[in-house]
Formats: structure tokens, sequence, C-alpha cells
């Protein structure tokens, strides 16, 4: 009896501990994705997160392929502002925009996307394959505030689009890392 009750408390505590480190591939208003967060999508093939590149101790929000090693980063936000500690904060406003704080509150990169939904609950969902999107909650199609495939970094990733979209005016192009140390835009443009 002694061992059963021991293997029902041990099974319960290990579902508890899966239960509550489950992987999120959502933020809602009002949370808050901070420093050792992570997005991850339910296929476990991108993860979004804080990372810091080669060398470096500055701190990027990025994506990045989440079974590959060496880390292997294909989009990041704040390739222009790196924070230099742990403490970067990302949060989605009601307005449909993303924030990036730093440790002092200060907003070091934001999507730049407001767009009022009316009373419809915004998120800021990591879809397959690698998207980082802003929409209503129960939005279903590609009817995004914002997606970081408007806006990639050094890599083309399968769905995406290239060049210039005639209708909105976005300009999509992919620009070199400074270095391996630096995800700053480099000195080559494709």
């Amino acid at each position: 009896m002694r061992a059963l009750t021991r293997l029902l408390f041990f099974s319960s505590a290990l579902f508890s501990v899966l239960l509550n480190s489950a992987a999120l591939d959502t933020i809602n208003t009002g949370q808050a994705l901070r420093d050792n967060d992570m997005l991850v999508l339910a296929g476990e093939t991108y993860e979004l997160g804080f990372f810091s590149p080669g060398n470096s101790n500055n701190r990027y929000l990025g994506i990045w392929f989440k079974k590959i090693s060496p880390q292997t980063v294909v989009w990041v936000a704040n390739r222009k502002t790196p924070l230099t500690s742990t403490t970067g904060v990302l949060k989605v406003n009601s307005n449909g925009m993303l924030l990036l704080f730093s440790g002092n509150n200060t907003v070091i990169w934001s999507s730049n996307s407001s767009v009022s939904l009316g009373n419809a609950p915004v998120v800021a969902k990591l879809l397959d394959p690698g998207n980082l999107v802003v929409c209503d909650d129960s939005s279903t199609d590609e009817d995004f505030v914002w997606q970081s495939f408007d806006h990639p970094t050094d890599t083309l990733l399968a769905g995406m689009k290239f060049g210039k979209d005639l209708v909105t005016g976005v300009d999509r192009y992919l620009t070199s890392w400074k270095s391996m140390d630096d995800p700053s835009p480099g000195l080559y443009v494709s």
C-alpha cells in the first residue's frame, strides 16, 4: 500500500510538472514573455525567445529552429537595439502592437502596427512555419495585423513572400548579419 501511495504521489507530481511546463504558442494581451520564457509550436519545429548570438552578451528576441544544433536563428526583432541584460519583456497591447521592453521599462523595439480590432481579444502567435503574427484571437485565416514574414532578417522560410507587395506597399528583402556575434543589418541585401 505504501508503494502504491508513493507511486501515485510521484505520478501526480510528474504530471503537474509536465502540465506547468507545457509549451505555449500564444501571448495574450496582459501576458508577458520574459527572458527564459519560450513560445514553441505544438510540432516543436520553431521556438521564439531571447538569445545571445555567438560570443556576445547582448540579448535579442528571435525565432530559431528548436531541434537544430547549433542554434540556427531565422528571425530577429531587435536587430538594431540589443538588450544588455536578461531583463527583456515582450508584450502585445490591445491595439495589436508588439512591444519589447528593456529592464527600465523603455520600449526598445515595436512592431509599429496599430490597428483597432474593436472588442476582439488580440494575441501574438507563433505559427508554422516560423511566422510570428499578431491577430484577433478568433482569426482563422491570414488576416494578420502584423507578421514577422513581412519583416525578414537573413533567412527565407517556406511561405514567405519576397519583394514589394503592391497592395500594402511592404517591401520584403533579406539583409545579412553584421557578424556571427551581431545580428544588426550587415552589408549584403537581396
